[in-house]
């Protein structure tokens, strides 16, 4: 069976709203059609999934196409679970054409990107006459649940990485139990196996790929362009499934940030934003300054740095930080840190942050500060005592750089 081409924009609007009504439409959470990398040596293995669009609690009415044409080739679409994920035929494409005939001839920039994909793979890629073809997967996520398939675990990293879900907002669960570890030979996943099993031969005919690391995420530069005006001088400082807000500079050296993690406006990052860390706008991560993740000393919970706060060099910090916050330079603040505050100081520190709940006691635990404004944290070059006090330097980025 295939679908007659739709005349004009009010006829598919009515297709949509028929279709959406029926027995079998559930509207995802998120869908796309990925190119898929298989495996050299496991063909069945999905190495990497390549999301030419994403969409992410929107487009509705391209969902319902997607769902209609599978069915009208013949596909049994299971919405009981929290993903649904299949090959894609010719039949499904030739359907999906014929639904978006009124858009067709105006899918081009940034207009109807599905019609666009759909375009593509009809152009470029001839896809057998009858049967699925093995480059293409449609992926459907119903539900934020534990991921399930390489591809949605990269359908996830891809919402995290464009900025359409939230950091640390999405359910990975899992998801390194999912990926494979791969050779990265720029953009091309390989199967170590494999590798292996033909060294002698690559190395023999002199061409044994390059490979820039080993890991199960690929870099954010390999699926993601980023604003025009952020930058990042070294692509292997940033993990697929990072957020960078743009405006946000990630220089060569100690940077990098891992997945899930990354800047919700304007930073400089010349430290490490470790997984789930997130760092407030005009705020500079100094040098080899490290922000520990869920899994390096915060007993799980994620850290959060404010806005318009400074990293010294080598500094660390695990506890969340709040606006305005300076911590020096070779100083670790984490939960446990014994911190030395005077009483003078100690007043002006209650005055700016007067939900605080504590009483002048000298010396506190780093957690009792945790998410305060506008402190300032020193080492006592002669005790060794960690000190802080109000902070009166005002944090600001150079715009003409972000």
């Amino acid at each position: 069976m295939a679908f007659e081409k739709i005349k004009d924009s009010e006829a598919f609007a009515e297709f949509i709203e028929a279709y959406k009504s029926g027995g079998t439409y559930r509207e995802p959470v998120g869908f796309g059609i990925a190119r898929v990398d298989r495996g050299q040596k496991n063909s069945e293995k999905i190495l990497q999934a390549t999301y030419p669009t994403v969409n992410w609690c929107e487009n509705y009415g391209s969902a319902a196409v997607f769902m209609a044409s599978l069915e009208e080739s013949g596909v049994t679409i299971d919405t009981s679970g929290s993903e649904f994920v299949t090959g894609i035929s010719r039949e499904f494409i030739d359907n999906a054409k014929a639904l978006f005939a009124p858009y067709l001839e105006e899918a081009v920039g940034e207009a109807h990107k599905n019609v666009q994909v759909i375009k593509a793979i009809d152009n470029v890629i001839a896809l057998e006459e009858e049967g699925e073809t093995e480059s293409f997967r449609l992926v459907f996520l119903f539900a934020d649940a534990a991921p399930c398939s390489v591809e949605s675990v990269y359908l996830k990293l891809y919402a995290l990485s464009l900025g359409k879900a939230p950091l640390r907002g999405l359910n990975l669960d899992g998801a390194f139990g999912i990926l494979e570890n791969v050779a990265w030979s720029g953009n091309a996943p390989i199967e170590l196996a494999w590798l292996r099993e033909n060294e002698i031969m690559l190395k023999v005919d002199g061409v044994y790929p390059e490979i820039t690391s080993v890991d199960k995420f690929p870099r954010y530069l390999q699926h993601v362009i980023p604003a025009d005006n952020t930058r990042i001088l070294d692509s292997s400082k940033v993990r697929m499934g990072a957020q960078l807000h743009p405006g946000t500079t990630v220089m060569p050296g100690a940077s990098y940030v891992n997945f899930n993690a990354g800047t919700t406006g304007p930073v400089m990052v010349e430290g490490r934003i470790s997984s789930s860390a997130v760092v407030g706008s005009g705020s500079d991560v100094g040098g080899g300054a490290s922000i520990l993740g869920v899994l390096s000393g915060t007993d799980g919970n994620p850290i959060t740095v404010g806005q318009n706060t400074l990293l010294g060099a080598n500094s660390v910090t695990g506890i969340p930080l709040g606006d305005g916050c300076i911590v020096d330079a070779g100083v670790a603040i984490l939960a446990g840190t014994k911190v030395v505050i005077d009483t003078e100081e100690f007043k002006k520190i209650k005055e700016a942050n007067p939900d605080w709940d504590a009483q002048d006691t000298d010396v506190f635990k780093g957690a009792k500060l945790a998410g305060l404004n506008g402190i300032h944290f020193r080492q006592d070059s002669i005790s060794g005592e960690v000190k802080a006090f109000r902070s009166t330097r005002e944090v600001k980025l150079n715009e003409a750089l972000h």
